[in-house]
């Protein structure tokens, strides 16, 4: 068994993808629109879905806001400096809300980043991961 992928819903469909295309480097898998359905279904990811989960990024078509939740925490992605991505993420438009540094009580560098819809993005630096 393995985890195929996190299900997000977005407001903005065309925004989300740039933000994790062009913000985040990830690449679209795969997107398909379901008239009947009124929804877009939009897989991004750094790999193939056959080797790595995935993002689905959900679109309905008469849908405007969503309440976000207090249950759902973020998605997590390892990089190797947390400080130059935290810049690089600045410099595409992304959104830092905690800078790089040491978690709390450890060693690990963490950061966090906030999606257009307003998902939090955990940035976990690779030499430090406790």
């Amino acid at each position: 068994m393995k985890i195929l992928h996190t299900m997000l819903r977005t407001t903005d469909l065309e925004r989300s993808l740039t933000f994790y295309t062009q913000v985040l480097g990830m690449k679209l898998l795969r997107r398909k629109d379901y008239p009947e359905g009124r929804f877009t279904l939009a897989f991004i990811g750094y790999g193939e879905e056959s080797e790595q989960a995935a993002i689905e990024l959900t679109h309905n078509w008469d849908t405007d806001r969503y309440e976000l939740g207090t249950a759902f925490g973020h998605i997590a992605i390892e990089v190797d400096d947390a400080h130059a991505y935290c810049e690089q993420v600045r410099q595409n438009g992304g959104q830092v809300v905690r800078e790089a540094g040491p978690m709390k009580h450890g060693t690990t560098v963490i950061a966090f980043l906030r999606d257009p819809d307003g998902y939090m993005i955990e940035l976990i630096e690779k030499s430090t991961a406790d």
